[in-house]
């Protein structure tokens, strides 16, 4: 088995041809090519240079910023692309992302479309482009874990763009086996504001969402791809977690927020959960993101405001 160099101490950085420069002193930390991935200190500065999967992600700390550059390959199996489900191939991007150190709440819960970025480079993007649109007018945005439609999906939740970046819907199995260091609670990544998203293999802090008792309107709904079409008639169905729109947030039903997060000993983090949303759709600190014209997806914007830009 190829070797695996994951974390280089200050002088090979400051070699190295990165896409940032740190002026901050890396603590000297003794490891080996074999040190387990388990081990590493993501609150830090790191590197991963897996040569099994190709993985070439950094994550260097400059005035108060966590700046990650990755070719967004995960450093963990992944299943067979293409597939029926998902035509495209993966293939290595050129991806860069900046979290302050000093995350701030807003006050508000704000739509993301990518919340965050697990510590391997790899993004999550929880929501999908795939849709059902009624001659009626509703339109119906289609959640990635469901049981209607196959879209390749695959044994860690992920599946990937048409640009060839994989992507994580929900919990990324293979990369949690990695991270796990015997502690119930696993660090994961960081959210587009700063704050750090965390995994419990105990499924210690619950989601608050339910699915919504309101039937669903819709004559003559159709969903269309180059590979497949599909219609149905949605008026006066019961939501069943297909489509965003069929959950709703009910405040208290768990004790992790909208976002899916929660205050920890005056610390807020968010949390990917087995159960709905997965991951967070929404992020209540202070960030910035560039969207297309239009609301967030689904029939409904679960309340959340976009981020100003």
């Amino acid at each position: 088995m190829k070797s695996l160099k994951y974390i280089l101490p200050l002088f090979s950085l400051l070699l190295c041809n990165c896409a940032f420069k740190s002026n901050k002193k890396v603590d000297a930390v003794k490891t080996s090519k074999s040190m387990p991935f388990s081990k590493i200190d993501f609150s830090k500065e790191y590197e991963i240079d897996d040569t099994e999967f190709g993985t070439e992600t950094k994550m260097l700390i400059v005035n108060g910023w966590r700046k990650m550059s990755s070719n967004s390959l995960a450093n963990h199996p992944t299943g067979t692309f293409p597939n029926e489900g998902n035509p495209n191939k993966i293939k290595a991007q050129k991806l860069e992302y900046s979290f302050t150190l000093n995350p701030k709440l807003s006050g508000e819960s704000k739509w993301a479309r990518e919340p965050g970025v697990a510590v391997n480079g790899i993004k999550f993007e929880p929501e999908t482009a795939e849709r059902f649109v009624c001659e009626s007018g509703e339109v119906y945005r289609i959640e990635a874990i469901q049981n209607l439609l196959d879209l390749g999906l695959d044994f860690n939740h992920a599946h990937v763009q048409p640009t060839g970046a994989y992507h994580y819907h929900g919990v990324p199995t293979e990369l949690i086996k990695k991270l796990d260091n015997g502690k119930d609670i696993i660090l994961v990544g960081y959210a587009k504001d700063g704050f750090p998203i965390y995994y419990s293999k105990s499924g210690k802090y619950k989601a608050s969402y339910v699915l919504s008792k309101e039937l669903r309107t819709g004559d003559i709904c159709n969903y269309t791809n180059p590979h497949q079409s599909m219609d149905r008639v949605l008026s006066n169905t019961r939501p069943d977690g297909t489509f965003v729109s069929d959950w709703i947030y009910v405040e208290g039903k768990g004790e992790l927020d909208e976002c899916n997060g929660i205050q920890i000993d005056g610390e807020y983090s968010y949390f990917i959960t087995d159960e709905y949303p997965y991951v967070s759709r929404c992020l209540k600190g202070e960030f910035m993101e560039k969207h297309p014209p239009g609301p967030p997806p689904g029939q409904h914007s679960h309340g959340f405001k976009k981020p100003k830009h």
